[in-house]
């Protein structure tokens, strides 16, 4: 790939430049998510210093030859003797020769200055080999998944300076995505979910909390981090037409009806919310749903604690956590009948193919019901 030679296009733009610019662009004008923007964060400053590290390299590389180069030139240039045309002509060659060598020594020492003092290469030097050279590092330490996510990334940054005009092509389009098996998403059958919700205990202000908790992610279906988010005032708690408010992935805003067991276990929290509090000021969030035993609003770490215990304890499973909840939410309306649109604007996916997957999941159902209960489909028994 090669800067527009039109204008004032990369110039001196340096990779680092480009990728700030870029994540500025992603969280003022796409209103990408904070999580979003860190994971692009993190994988295009990869692969900045590993653009850094091969521009090292290849300097390091080059000056010697370029010297050794420029050495012999002037050598020959020095012991060629003037007297005929030919050795003329031969003399001028040999100092032509010598001064494309002294000039391309020159260029590669200063790359390896540039380089030793960790200045970031420019944004024309992201070309397809440098690109592939990468990908054949990270297939020795990173999982399909992990690359395809970090080829994306450099996908879009290329596809931004595209459109600017920084530079001619995206290099990255030219990449072979590696192929990614997505599994099925983890969920529980309707009785498995039924005792984890049942788990937590009444007896305290906190069990009543995990138990609202739970049947919120689980009748809702959100998502951990919006289910964090939630405020007293993102609750509509009229009978009949209850609902929470959440905020999802790129600051967009859905209702979400409320079933009869989550606004049940939330009338029952709510009665002794005011018991979770700092045990020394006796203060607690004001606007939080769900709170800490220190009345601080609840972290996302500490609700997926809470699903892996009360899984294990409720369920047999230690490995549940809070987005299989979610997922077991969208599974158990699909095989209800819901409408896979309705599904999508109730989980706020951004695509319909991302709801999807939930039918592989009830197809898979359906097949092992079938096999367990059909007769044609049991096997015969040996006489």
């Amino acid at each position: 790939m090669h800067a527009r030679q039109s204008g004032d296009r990369s110039g001196g733009t340096t990779l680092e430049q480009a990728i700030a610019r870029f994540l500025t662009y992603l969280t003022a004008e796409r209103r990408a998510s904070r999580h979003t923007v860190a994971a692009y964060r993190r994988d295009l400053t990869q692969l900045a210093r590993f653009a850094r590290e091969q521009s090292a390299a290849d300097a390091e590389r080059r000056a010697p030859a370029a010297r050794g180069q420029a050495t012999r030139n002037k050598a020959a240039r020095g012991n060629a003797k003037p007297g005929t045309a030919v050795r003329g002509e031969a003399a001028q060659d040999a100092a032509a020769r010598a001064e494309a060598a002294q000039d391309a020594a020159a260029r590669a020492e200063a790359a390896q200055d540039a380089a030793a003092r960790g200045e970031e290469p420019a944004v024309d030097g992201l070309d397809v080999l440098l690109l592939r050279r990468w990908l054949g590092s990270l297939a020795r330490t990173h999982a399909p998944a992990s690359i395809a996510r970090k080829v994306g990334a450099a996908r879009a940054l290329l596809r931004y300076l595209e459109r600017r005009g920084e530079v001619d092509k995206n290099a990255a389009a030219q990449l072979a995505l590696p192929k990614v098996r997505r599994p099925l998403p983890t969920f529980l059958d309707v009785d498995a979910a039924a005792e984890v919700m049942e788990t937590p205990g009444a007896e305290t202000a906190e069990g009543l909390r995990d138990r609202a908790l739970l049947e919120t992610l689980y009748g809702a279906g959100l998502r951990v981090s919006e289910l964090c988010g939630l405020d007293l005032a993102h609750v509509d708690r009229q009978p009949g037409r209850a609902s929470v408010r959440v905020v999802g992935k790129g600051d967009k805003e859905r209702v979400v009806p409320l079933g009869a067991h989550a606004l049940a276990a939330i009338e029952r929290y709510l009665e002794r919310r005011d018991e979770l509090a700092d045990p020394t000021t006796g203060a607690r969030d004001p606007r939080a749903l769900f709170l800490s035993r220190r009345g601080a609003r609840l972290g996302v770490r500490r609700v997926q604690e809470l699903v892996h215990r009360y899984g294990a304890l409720g369920a047999g499973r230690a490995d549940l956590h809070p987005h299989a909840l979610r997922h077991t939410c969208a599974t158990h309306l699909l095989d209800g009948g819901a409408d896979l649109r309705a599904i999508q604007k109730l989980l706020g996916h951004a695509s319909l193919a991302t709801t999807q997957r939930y039918t592989h999941v009830s197809i898979d159902h359906l097949l092992k019901v079938y096999d367990a209960a059909h007769p044609m489909a049991r096997k015969r028994s040996p006489a």
